[in-house]
């Protein structure tokens, strides 16, 4: 229910952008590795994609993942909107554990993969974090940067399972259905957030 100091109150919305193409982007599951920089394709995809965000309107701040590849896009929007770039931790990529830089052929192959396409609420990664503990790290960021930025429009880069954690709770999608969700490199998916929730 609306309250009065929400009627006619602007919605906050965050344009969510995963990193460009790297190297390794559809071979390897890189998770937090470090060093992990946007290849030359990528770095055509950020531009673009600074490009694309520049005709939203007034962009009020820009956050990134601490990762390389984020950073890089980050950077490369930043050029078109004239805005800072502020790392957020909160939006760093998934922890991996033991999967990290595995090759997502063989992962794919395991008998536990089945869990991470099927059942991810139920799925930890073998020493790294679970499905459900990212869903609750990109809800309390995404809440941060509300609270931050309220009836302002805000870009966040990040990767692509928190990105479709945090689409998929903003549109009511149970976490099992998160792995539907198609997050393509530098893809801009917009997301409004309404007053009062």
């Amino acid at each position: 229910m609306a309250t009065r100091s929400s009627v006619g109150a602007r919605p906050t919305v965050v344009c969510f952008v995963r990193h460009g193409t790297t190297p390794t982007t559809g071979k390897i599951l890189p998770g937090r590795a470090k060093g992990l920089h946007l290849a030359q394709s990528g770095e055509a995809e950020a531009d673009r994609a600074g490009a694309r965000l520049a005709v939203v309107g007034p962009v009020a701040a820009l956050y990134c993942s601490p990762l390389e590849r984020a950073r890089e896009t980050a950077k490369a929007i930043a050029r078109h909107l004239g805005v800072p770039v502020t790392v957020e931790r909160g939006l760093l990529e998934c922890d991996f554990g033991e999967w990290t830089g595995a090759e997502l052929a063989a992962l794919r192959k395991l008998p536990e993969w089945e869990a991470v396409v099927r059942h991810p609420s139920g799925f930890r990664f073998p020493g790294g974090e679970s499905f459900v503990e990212l869903q609750g790290r990109m809800a309390a960021t995404v809440e941060r940067l509300i609270e931050r930025h309220r009836g302002e429009t805000v870009v966040a880069v990040s990767h692509a399972d928190p990105i479709k954690i945090a689409i998929c709770d903003a549109m009511g999608v149970p976490l099992d259905l998160v792995q539907r969700t198609v997050v393509s490199p530098c893809s801009v998916s917009v997301v409004s957030y309404a007053p009062g929730g």
